[in-house]
């Protein structure tokens, strides 16, 4: 559910939603959900000091129902 409430969120926010891929893994104790969208989208992602990406934070933390649950917002452009 958390997965495709995010994928939901961030295809809202992008120019080219076609490009975001959200994935969900399990890491310890926790769940990660991890965002890549198109380079160009990756601003819009994050927003200014970090405010967007906070909020959809926010957001999943209100989902998750008490689970623990980490999203990174993946550069597909650092290598």
């Amino acid at each position: 559910m958390l997965q495709q409430a995010v994928d939901h969120l961030v295809r809202g926010i992008v120019s080219e939603p076609d490009d975001v891929l959200v994935e969900e893994r399990r890491a310890g104790r926790q769940d990660v959900i991890d965002v890549r969208v198109a380079p160009a989208d990756l601003g819009r992602v994050i927003g200014r000091s970090g405010r967007t990406a906070q909020a959809l934070r926010t957001v999943v933390d209100a989902l998750a129902d008490g689970r623990r649950v980490r999203v990174n917002i993946v550069d597909t452009d650092a290598a």
